[in-house]
């Protein structure tokens, strides 16, 4: 009897670990994951790209190449997609790793690993390095937080140099992770001499499609 009872505890510890570090839904712990959307989001989204694609259009700092400029009628999207927005925590590294990204260019600029985001898309368990670029002038450390990623639309569909989506901090230690906001390098459309774009690490290439967010910009 004594021999059961202990067998008995045991299994409900490691029952208990088990759904600790998994939780009932069966995801790793900590991961990102879909949440019921805000009310608006997609309006919201709609709203944010014709008003990028007006500033393009016609503001004097526009990445667009002069050539392109008068026939411009607007970059391509991915349809809205809301299983592409997660939600969660962002994992801070305990020992932020400092190191230089190399740019579009050819030049360097100081940055570190900040921490990671953890998430599944497309029955993939997957992770994206969250950077932080020492020489940004972000007027807020979350704004200064980079995070670039290829997947394999890239070259295809996106950008071939992998394409950057921001995070929102939304309070308790969690932020918003939206692919339909996926942007590309300024350096995309047709001025690379211009700006100085960070290439994605090898560590942030996605291996599934995300087919959120800005396509690829054909000149012309």
């Amino acid at each position: 009897m004594h021999a059961f009872r202990r067998l008995n505890a045991l299994s409900l510890l490691l029952a208990a670990a088990f759904f600790g570090l998994h939780g009932c839904s069966g995801k790793p712990a900590g991961e990102m994951v879909v949440e019921p959307l805000p009310a608006g989001w997609e309006e919201n989204l709609v709203s944010y790209r014709t008003d990028k694609d007006a500033d393009y259009a016609s503001a004097a700092d526009t990445p667009l190449h002069p050539d392109d400029r008068a026939g411009f009628s607007g970059l391509d999207y991915f349809p809205p997609n809301p299983s592409y927005r997660l939600a969660g925590p962002l994992h801070i590294h305990e020992t932020p790793e400092q190191f230089t990204i190399l740019t579009s260019t050819g030049k360097s600029r100081p940055a570190e690993r900040y921490g990671e985001l953890r998430f599944s898309l497309e029955g993939e368990h997957l992770v994206l390095q969250v950077y932080r670029l020492l020489d940004s002038q972000a007027p807020t450390p979350v704004q200064a937080l980079f995070v670039p990623f290829t997947d394999r639309t890239s070259g295809v569909e996106s950008y071939p140099a992998g394409r950057y989506v921001d995070l929102k901090e939304i309070g308790d230690g969690r932020y918003v992770l939206d692919f339909n906001r996926a942007f590309n390098p300024l350096c995309a459309y047709g001025m690379p001499e211009r700006y100085a774009c960070p290439v994605t690490p090898v560590e942030n290439r996605l291996k599934i499609r995300v087919e959120a967010g800005e396509q690829g910009y054909r000149r012309g």
